[in-house]
């Protein structure tokens, strides 16, 4: 049963099906009833816990037959729906019975039932167009559409609409914010908190609910980090519609282009200043990373690029190195190809530029 199933009330609840089912089972003499439930999830897929359980059964030819109160209970995608009916139970020898819409394969075709499946999806299809109508509306009028308010917020226990700042999240947030403004990388940052034993983003959730911690509470990912760097929202702004599906039977979501967002400005108390944020994304915008010789990090590291080839110039240190000696070099001099006729070593000497303290 999936949730706009249960506006339709106590006749689609999974206690009713259940009741339904064995009772016909019994009558009708189908012995070792097996229930395959997946309560909450969308009928629109057939990538179901239980569903896919029970079609490995079925191919392993442990049942015989499959019943179900109505034709939508098992799905409402009628391609796949004719293909499970009309093919793939038909060529295993699978029985399949719909209660109340008085289909049994083994009393022969039902002409009417490809148009109740066909019925079933459009149901699925305009209940998808209406949801999504009601979340542009709310969109539109600057409402937090996400379920859960990123780390660092928490919902207003008056007006759940609301975020208000969770204060122990939020100092963490700042921090991440100084530290990269430090020129630290989101793997670093992760490293340095899970070294200073900062509960991670669930980790936290699970000791304000009051649940047991997770197995590692304190092991920060990169991902984790970045995805807190990157969300505007800690300004104290709204960004709706910064993803989209192409359709109510795919659930992948994709990145909207920037122009289709809305943006809505001070719709909950900012955590990090607009300039800070800003700074970030410039700093994020021109990654740098420190050299693997040693833990210094290039001032010019991808502002620079070769005057004969364009490619990018890297920062080349060493821990036997002084900063005196420290270097940009090209990524590809090393390639003799690239300049047919000309002086290689030239190149090199080109590529081998050394700022010496020099501010450029």
């Amino acid at each position: 049963m999936s949730q706009e199933d249960a506006l339709d009330g106590e006749s689609n609840s999974i206690a009713n099906q259940k009741k339904i089912l064995l009772k016909y089972a019994t009558d009708n003499g189908f012995p070792n009833p097996t229930f395959f439930i997946d309560d909450g999830v969308s009928g629109v897929t057939f990538d179901r816990p239980r569903w896919n359980e029970m079609i490995r059964l079925v191919e392993a030819g442990k049942v015989k037959t499959v019943i179900v109160k109505d034709m939508s209970r098992m799905g409402r995608d009628y391609l796949k729906v004719g293909y499970y009916t009309e093919s793939f139970f038909a060529e295993r020898d699978i029985r399949y019975i719909a209660i109340n819409d008085g289909v049994d394969s083994d009393k022969g075709d039902n002409d009417f039932t490809p148009f109740r499946n066909l019925f079933n999806d459009f149901y699925a299809r305009d209940t998808s167009k209406k949801i999504r109508a009601v979340m542009r509306a709310k969109g539109n009028a600057g409402e937090h559409l996400c379920t859960n308010p990123p780390y660092g917020y928490q919902k207003d226990p008056i007006d759940k609409k609301k975020w208000i700042v969770d204060e122990e999240a939020a100092e963490i947030v700042k921090r991440i914010f100084v530290l990269c403004i430090a020129g630290k990388g989101p793997m670093q940052i992760a490293k340095l908190l899970t070294a200073q034993h900062v509960l991670t983003v669930k980790a936290h959730y699970a000791q304000r609910d009051g649940k047991p911690l997770p197995e590692k509470p304190y092991k920060w990912s990169p991902k984790s980090v970045a995805g807190i760097l990157e969300r505007p929202e800690y300004t104290g702004c709204t960004v709706n519609f910064k993803t989209y599906s192409k359709s109510h039977k795919l659930k992948k979501r994709l990145h909207n282009a920037p122009e289709n967002q809305r943006i809505f400005p001070n719709t909950q108390p900012a955590i990090i200043e607009e300039q800070v944020f800003a700074r970030v994304q410039e700093l994020r915008g021109n990654k740098r990373r420190p050299a693997k010789q040693a833990e210094r990090q290039g001032l010019f590291s991808r502002l620079l690029y070769c005057a004969d080839c364009g490619s990018k110039l890297h920062f080349a240190t060493g821990k036997n190195m002084t900063p005196q000696q420290d270097c940009y070099r090209c990524s590809r001099y090393k390639s003799h190809a690239l300049y047919p006729g000309r002086n290689v070593e030239a190149v090199r000497v080109a590529a081998d530029f050394r700022c010496d303290g020099a501010v450029l």
